[in-house]
C-alpha cells in the first residue's frame, strides 16, 4: 500500500472511533489546495498530532484545532459539496500531499467502516 494509501486508510479508521476531526487554521481561515487539474482540496486529519504536523510544516501561523465530529458531517462536508471541494485526508510529509475524495466519498468510506 502506498503511503497516501495507508493514510487515507488511517484516516478512516481513525475517524470511525473518534468523536473530533482536526484541521490547520489561521485567524483567516483554513488554507486549501488548487491541484493540477483545478480541483481545490480543503484538509483534514484524524489525529491532533497530524495536524500539529501540517501546522508546522506549512508555517504562517496556522495552527491545529478540532471539531466535531457531527459538524464536520452536518455542515463542513455539505458546503464543501456545494462550493466544489474536495476534501485532503491525512496530508502527510515535506510537501503535505495525499489524496482527496469528494465529500460523498469521504461519507460513503466512513459509512463502510461503521
Amino acid at each position: 500500500m502506498s503511503q497516501s494509501g495507508s493514510q487515507a486508510a488511517a484516516f478512516f479508521r481513525d475517524v470511525g472511533e473518534s468523536t473530533a476531526i482536526w484541521l490547520v487554521r489561521d485567524d483567516e481561515g483554513s488554507p486549501t489546495h488548487l491541484s493540477a487539474d483545478g480541483t481545490r482540496s480543503l484538509p483534514f486529519w484524524s489525529t491532533s498530532p497530524r495536524a500539529r504536523r501540517a501546522a508546522k510544516v506549512w508555517g504562517r501561523g496556522l495552527r491545529a484545532e478540532s471539531m466535531p465530529l457531527d459538524t464536520w458531517l452536518d455542515l463542513v462536508l455539505p458546503d464543501a459539496a456545494r462550493d466544489g471541494l474536495v476534501i485532503g485526508i491525512n496530508w502527510t510529509g515535506p510537501r503535505m500531499v495525499g489524496w482527496s475524495f469528494t465529500p460523498q466519498e469521504v461519507l460513503n468510506r466512513l459509512a463502510a467502516v461503521s
